[in-house]
């Protein structure tokens, strides 16, 4: 019985030497990820609150179209999507959105930061003398955060010129 309670002591003794689990990096992508919901939907729904969830002297969004800026800043991402509401009309057809947490590229820890795989059908709507037309595009979008939780960096993947091409009528990029 003694050998029990030394062993028993000696365990509870190493248990509590163990450091306790750093769980920072999932509470942070846990509170990133209502930003990037926030995003996603106001996206959608041609409203962003963007100054509730992006920062306002570091924001970067970067496209990887063929032909796109290598970073835009806020004030011009800002006038893209108006741009880009006025003239075609945005459905996200994955729902529910599964959030992925990022990791970082040196320690592969979680970090903080937001992925998400998505399926949008993106529509021209038709006027006097056209039909409407839409195009669905597939999208990998990351976003990183900064202290207070706002977008600092985001950038997407997925051939938007491609569909724009197509939306367009400038090509049909299926022939």
């Amino acid at each position: 019985m003694k050998q029990f309670f030394t062993l028993l002591t000696l365990s509870l003794i190493l248990i509590s030497c163990q450091p306790p689990v750093d769980n920072s990096g999932y509470e942070a992508f846990e509170r990133n990820s209502k930003s990037v919901m926030a995003y996603i939907d106001g996206f959608e729904n041609e409203s962003i609150d963007y100054d509730a969830i992006y920062s306002k002297d570091l924001v970067v969004m970067r496209g990887t179209s063929f032909g796109s800026n290598d970073s835009t800043g806020l004030t011009e991402l800002m006038i893209n999507d108006r741009k880009g509401w006025a003239k075609f009309d945005f459905e996200l057809l994955t729902r529910p959105v599964v959030l992925l947490p990022g990791v970082n590229v040196d320690t592969k820890k979680v970090d903080g930061s937001v992925r998400y795989y998505g399926t949008w059908k993106v529509t021209l709507p038709a006027t006097d003398s056209t039909e409407a037309k839409s195009g669905v595009i597939k999208l990998y979008e990351s976003f990183d955060f900064d202290e207070d939780g706002k977008i600092v960096y985001q950038q997407y993947y997925g051939d938007g010129s491609g569909l724009f091409i197509y939306l367009n009528g400038v090509g049909d990029p299926t022939q």
